[in-house]
């Protein structure tokens, strides 16, 4: 029986790849989102084992402006923000997605987000009411630190959420 060959290959079996098809297939993938240096290296590192290779593409890919942390840093930060995700969670996102604090915090502060009338919208978006109890409030307090929002943003979300001024 002929063994056919598998879209999904181990890494054991890797088929060998040149520079050429490596930069086409990052290409492809930043022509659909901006990736980070780390996710793309993460992606060609499926394709191929040689390190050296895969550096050479990204390298490549950087002088020629297609990939940028930084850029990568500040749509993530915006889609974020357009999530109602607050600036921990942004944060520790941008962390696990490899980019370093200075840059993380770098695409925060440009940003310019006013973080407590955005938990102030996450808040009121997700529930109609303050709550009457302890538990009400801990569940809302809960929702908010989830969202990435700090003790401060919190307790003012809390305070203004259902404010006659939220509404204009």
């Amino acid at each position: 029986m002929e063994k056919r060959s598998s879209p999904w290959r181990r890494s054991s079996e890797m088929a060998p790849q040149t520079v050429t098809t490596l930069m086409e297939y990052a290409v492809g993938l930043l022509a659909r989102r901006d990736y980070s240096v780390a996710e793309l290296h993460d992606r060609l590192g499926r394709r191929t084992e040689d390190g050296a290779l895969i550096e050479s593409v990204i390298d490549s890919l950087q002088q020629q402006g297609l990939q940028s942390d930084t850029r990568f840093a500040e749509v993530f930060v915006r889609s974020r923000i357009s999530r109602r995700h607050g600036p921990c969670r942004i944060l520790n996102e941008l962390m696990l997605k490899g980019i370093e604090g200075a840059a993380a915090r770098a695409a925060l502060q440009a940003a310019d987000a006013d973080w407590y009338a955005l938990a102030c919208e996450a808040l009121a978006a997700r529930f109609s009411a303050p709550g009457n109890d302890l538990r009400e409030k801990a569940k809302r307090q809960r929702f908010l630190a989830g969202r990435g929002f700090d003790g401060d943003q919190t307790r003012h979300a809390l305070s203004c959420a259902w404010s006659p001024e939220m509404d204009n």
